[in-house]
């Protein structure tokens, strides 16, 4: 009773971590979302007795590689203040994704049933005299070393992929102030104005024209103000 009261709590955490990743907005959020899954998880690998596999879950991907990704996130500038309005997504990535999600969660269910809904695998060799963590590292660096190498491979491309596409250049109208034309021809059209005022030619006493200095000195400030 007591170990489905733990995998009922740590299921339940796991699921609420991962939907927490899928829908938060804010990265930083579904970063911390992605450590309470990891947590998850190692409770279960307690469960099931398996307490070296939990404490690597927690060092290794609880600690090193999500403090990695909040790294990333902080180093990327990426924050709350990131809108999909701006820079909407495609109507294709949306259904391709619709459609992976689809075929992941299909794949998923035909698996079960394949099994008849029960638990398989093999159980391994498991010598009573060698300690559980020497026959996990002579399997990891042996029998499955290159599976464990393409795998840090995988782990760095998804990394490099996920800089890349959070560096990409903005296109210009995305990061115009709205109102940014309208002040630049306002400025542009009070600039016009004051350098006309000062072109006016003035009459003297003596009956000729002259430019009032007192016209032009203050339409010349005026103009340096509107360009400040």
């Amino acid at each position: 009773m007591i170990e489905l009261i733990v995998f009922a709590i740590a299921g339940t955490a796991c699921l609420a971590g991962a939907v927490g990743v899928v829908a938060s907005r804010n990265p930083v959020h579904a970063a911390l979302s992605l450590v309470g899954t990891l947590f998850g998880i190692a409770v279960l690998f307690v469960a099931q007795e398996a307490n070296f596999l939990a404490a690597v879950q927690v060092i290794v991907y609880a600690g090193a590689i999500v403090v990695l990704f909040l790294f990333v996130i902080m180093l990327l500038g990426v924050d709350q203040a990131d809108d999909l309005r701006v820079e909407p997504l495609g109507g294709g990535q949306r259904v391709a994704a619709a459609v992976m999600a689809l075929g992941v969660f299909a794949l998923v269910i035909a698996t079960l049933a394949s099994t008849d809904f029960e638990a398989t695998g093999v159980v391994g060799d498991v010598q009573q005299g060698v300690p559980d963590i020497d026959e996990l590292g002579e399997a990891l660096f042996t029998r499955y070393l290159y599976a464990f190498e393409i795998t840090s491979v995988l782990l760095v491309i998804a990394i490099v992929g996920a800089v890349v596409l959070a560096r990409r250049t903005r296109r210009v109208d995305e990061i115009v102030d709205p109102g940014q034309a309208e002040r630049q021809a306002e400025v542009t059209e009070r600039i016009a104005h004051a350098e006309a005022r000062a072109a006016q030619p003035v009459p003297s006493g003596n009956g000729e024209a002259e430019p009032a200095d007192g016209v032009v000195a203050g339409t010349e400030t005026e103009s340096e103000e509107v360009r400040g």
